[in-house]
């Protein structure tokens, strides 16, 4: 794979020049720490000793952590609810400097919450408050009034869909027609169910895995990756589709063209929260000039950085242009 460093390198000194959307469900992750001990005697369960825990901006949010990381302005537009946990979500969103403007306070609706209960450094049970019914005609139609009267703040749009109900093909339809009037690039991170609300938008990030759902069909070698992403490509009409594949890098989509893009992670140690850093860089490299290959390249670097922490961990500036240039063709 050619690499351009200085270019790529310039590229990246430019993020901090931009400001960047993310419209999606907004989660609260809770993590329990303890140990385990004993089985109960009231189920043949264990019992967790709890010895402390802590609350992090995941769904759309951890998007609006990795933009920050990476040295851009973000905001964040989406629903929590008027409980303690959205009291809690909203007060870490905004101790990180992402704007909270657009966010809308739902009587309505709980706010996600993901509680982890950890015990020897393995997850014992998830327990999830949500609602993942679609949003009310009211609470839509706000979050598009708000979105339509700020777009002109911002660079570029990312959709971050988790299936909580924020995302719906109102929402999504009426959003990319804002953003193709106002000439923003508008990016969405996929879920796998929702595929046919994506129509027209400036690139799709899905895992293998998604694409695969999205288009009924299962693949058997990479050779068919290609057909699968054409599929994609022709019924969803993106300028771009980025396919991320693991441990075997990235397969690009645009116009008439096929890149595959090598992987750049020399350990995974975790992929949790690489899809948020592959289309937070993304997005905001296309926002900074580079075309769909240079971008999907950068990101690529992105990925292969944070897969080699542990947790959703975020990458930096300094540490993504260190990436790129220790690079060697």
């Amino acid at each position: 794979m050619k690499v351009n460093k200085p270019k790529l390198t310039k590229i990246v000194s430019r993020f901090a020049s931009k400001n960047i959307l993310v419209v999606g469900d907004l989660i609260l992750d809770h993590h329990i720490f303890g140990k385990v001990d004993r089985i109960s005697p009231e189920a043949p369960v264990p019992v967790v000793w709890a010895r402390n825990e802590n609350f992090t901006c995941g769904g759309a949010s951890n998007v609006g952590l990795n933009l920050r990381a990476l040295g851009a302005s973000s905001s964040l537009s989406g629903v929590v609810g008027r409980d303690h946990f959205g009291k809690t979500l909203f007060s870490h969103i905004k101790s990180r400097g992402i704007g909270t403007g657009l966010i809308i306070k739902d009587n309505q609706r709980p706010t996600t919450i993901k509680t982890r209960i950890m015990a020897h450094h393995q997850q014992v049970v998830r327990v999830d408050w949500e609602s993942v019914e679609f949003l009310s005609a009211k609470i839509n139609q706000a979050i598009l009034r708000k979105i339509k009267a700020n777009i002109n703040n911002f660079d570029a749009v990312i959709i971050e869909d988790y299936g909580k109900g924020v995302i719906n093909p109102n929402l999504v339809e009426e959003l990319v027609d804002i953003c193709k009037t106002k000439k923003k690039i508008i990016t969405v991170d996929p879920k796998e169910e929702h595929f046919d609300y994506y129509e027209n938008v400036t690139a799709l990030t899905p895992n293998l895995s998604e694409a695969q759902t999205a288009v009924n069909t299962k693949i058997r070698k990479k050779s068919e990756i290609e057909f699968l992403g054409r599929i994609i490509m022709k019924k969803l009409n993106p300028k771009a589709l980025l396919i991320t594949l693991g441990e075997d890098g990235m397969v690009l989509f645009s116009g008439s063209r096929t890149q595959h893009i090598p992987t750049q992670a020399h350990e995974v140690y975790d992929v949790t929260g690489a899809g948020d850093t592959v289309i937070a860089v993304f997005t905001l490299a296309l926002s900074c000039g580079a075309d769909f290959h240079e971008a999907a390249i950068i990101a690529n670097f992105a990925a292969g950085i944070v897969v080699g922490k542990l947790g959703a961990a975020t990458t930096d500036r300094k540490e993504l242009s260190a990436k790129i240039n220790g690079y060697k063709d």
